[in-house]
C-alpha cells in the first residue's frame, strides 16, 4: 500500500510538472512583437541573404520572426501567409513567387489587421503598407548598355527571364528592353525560373536555334550562371551578365566566365524589412516605397 502511495505521487508530480512545462510553453510566444517572413525561395543565395539581415535585424530589436520558404510554389505561399495570420502576425513581410496572384492572401491578411510589407518583388492589384526594393529597371538598363559597349549596336543577344509573373521578372525586362528594344536583336526571350539548373538547359536550346548570338543578358545571377555552364568548351567570346551579386557570380567575375552583374543589397533590405516592421507594430508612419540603390560590378 505504502508502494502504491508513492507510485501516485510520483505520477501525479509528473503530470503537475508536464502540464507546468506546457503551460510555459504557450507563453514563450509573445503575439504582439511577433513578424512574419515568406519567402519566394530559399534555394537562391540572394534571399538566403534577405532572410539573414532580417533574422539579425529582429534579434537587435528584441522581435520574434517566423520565416516560411514557399519553395517557388503560389499555393504553398498562400497557405503560408493564412498561417501566419492565425499564429498572430502584427506583420507579414512579403517576398511573392508571383506578384499577381499573391494578391488575394494580401487582401484577405489586410482584413485581419494585419499589415503587410512586400521585399524585392512588388505585390500587384493589391496595396501594402510598404515596398522595399531595387530599382530593378534601373539595374537591368545599366544591364543593356553595358553589353552595347561590349557587343556593338545591332548585336543578337537572348535574354533568360526570371518567373514569368514576379515583379522583378517584369521590371528588369522593362529596363532591358529600354535599351535592347533599339540597339541590339533580341533573337530569344525565355524564362528559366531564376534557377541555375534550367538556365543551363534553356540556354542550351537557345544556342542550338541562335549560334550567332553576342550577348547574354539573366534576370538573376544564377540563371548567368547557368548560362555559363552551358556554354562551357562551346563559345568563350559571348558576353553574359547577371543581376544581385552573389558571392559565385562575382568569382565568376574575376575568372573571366561573366562579363558583369548588377549589385543589389539583400542584407540591408531583410534589415530595412524588419525596421520598417517594427515601426508599423509601434504605430509610426513609414514611407509607401523604400527604394534600395543598384550598381553594375565588372571585372
Amino acid at each position: 500500500m505504502k508502494k502504491l502511495t508513492v507510485m501516485l505521487l510520483v505520477m501525479l508530480c509528473s503530470l503537475s510538472m508536464a502540464f507546468a512545462g506546457g503551460s510555459k510553453e504557450e507563453t514563450t510566444t509573445d503575439s504582439s512583437k511577433l513578424i512574419g517572413l515568406s519567402i519566394s525561395t530559399l534555394n537562391n543565395p540572394f534571399f538566403v541573404t534577405v532572410v539573414d539581415g532580417a533574422k539579425s535585424e529582429a534579434l537587435k530589436q528584441g522581435y520574434e520572426l517566423t520565416v516560411v520558404d514557399a519553395g517557388d510554389d503560389v499555393v504553398k505561399q498562400i497557405n503560408d501567409i493564412d498561417d501566419l495570420v492565425s499564429k498572430g502576425a502584427k506583420v507579414i513581410i512579403i517576398n511573392p513567387v508571383n506578384s499577381d496572384a499573391v494578391a488575394p492572401a494580401v487582401k484577405s491578411a489586410k482584413e485581419s489587421g494585419v499589415k503587410v510589407i512586400s521585399v524585392d518583388r512588388a505585390v500587384n492589384g493589391e496595396s501594402v503598407s510598404c515596398s522595399i526594393a531595387s530599382d530593378n529597371v534601373m539595374g537591368a538598363k545599366l544591364a543593356g548598355e553595358y553589353m552595347v559597349s561590349k557587343i556593338g549596336e545591332g548585336s543578337e543577344v537572348a535574354e533568360l527571364q526570371g518567373v514569368l509573373g514576379a515583379s522583378a521578372t517584369i521590371d528588369r525586362g522593362e529596363g532591358f528592353h529600354e535599351v535592347a528594344d533599339t540597339k541590339l536583336d533580341i533573337v530569344a526571350s525565355q524564362s528559366a525560373n531564376f534557377n541555375r539548373a534550367e538556365g543551363l538547359s534553356v540556354m542550351e536550346n537557345i544556342y542550338q536555334a541562335h549560334p550567332g548570338i553576342k550577348g547574354v543578358f539573366a534576370h538573376n545571377d544564377e540563371m548567368a550562371l547557368g548560362a555559363v555552364q552551358a556554354l562551357l568548351g562551346v563559345s568563350s567570346d559571348i558576353v553574359i551578365i547577371g543581376f544581385d551579386a552573389t558571392a559565385d557570380a562575382l568569382d565568376a567575375i574575376a575568372d573571366g566566365k561573366l562579363a558583369a552583374t548588377v549589385a543589389q543589397q539583400p542584407q540591408l533590405m531583410g534589415e530595412r524589412a524588419v525596421q520598417t516592421a517594427v515601426k508599423l507594430i509601434n504605430g509610426e508612419t513609414v514611407p509607401k516605397s523604400l527604394p534600395v540603390d543598384v550598381t553594375l560590378v565588372t571585372k
